[in-house]
């Protein structure tokens, strides 16, 4: 079995917590109290989410490819 790797976005919410989003995998997005947990968190609904393609014939996308660039622009609000 090949290795894959996700980039994973972690966002510090309000209430406390992080919520993770995989980009490559669109709805694969998950929750954890401390940025430890939420990075277990997001390996295991990769590994569901991966799976769930698998059963369903689907293609497994990866990051491949993926250029990641931060862009700034002024606070208008």
């Amino acid at each position: 079995m090949k290795a894959l790797s996700y980039r994973i976005l972690l966002r510090k919410e309000p209430e406390g917590g992080y919520t993770v989003t995989v980009p490559s995998l669109p709805g694969c997005v998950t929750y954890g109290d401390t940025v430890d947990i939420a990075i277990e968190m997001a390996k295991e609904a990769i590994e569901l989410y991966l799976v769930s393609l698998k059963e369903h014939g689907e293609e497994i996308p990866n990051d491949d490819g993926t250029l990641e660039y931060t862009l700034m622009v002024e606070n208008y609000v």
